[in-house]
C-alpha cells in the first residue's frame, strides 16, 4: 500500500495542488491533508488510499519498491 511520503513524492512530481489532487481522487481538501501530514496518526481507509493510487498512476505516477525493501514514485509522462 502505498504511504504518505509517496503521495507527497507523487504530487510534487506531477506538481499538483492538494486541492487538485483531492479533486481527481473525489476527496475532500482536508483528508489529503491529513494524510500527507508529518507524523500524523491518520490511519486512511484502502478505499482512500485506493482512489489517490488510482488518481496518480492516471497521470503518469508508478509506485515502486526498492530491492532494500524501500519504496518510491516513478514519473512516466503520458504519450
Amino acid at each position: 500500500m502505498i504511504d504518505p511520503k509517496q503521495i507527497r513524492a507523487a504530487r510534487a512530481s506531477l506538481d499538483w495542488t492538494i486541492d487538485k489532487l483531492a479533486s481527481e481522487a473525489g476527496l475532500n481538501r482536508r483528508t489529503v491533508l491529513r494524510i500527507e501530514a508529518k507524523g500524523s496518526e491518520v490511519t486512511p481507509s484502502e478505499k482512500t488510499l485506493e482512489a489517490i493510487r488510482i488518481a496518480l498512476e492516471n497521470a503518469g505516477i508508478e509506485f515502486i519498491q526498492t530491492d532494500d525493501g524501500g519504496k518510491g514514485v516513478l514519473f512516466r509522462p503520458q504519450e
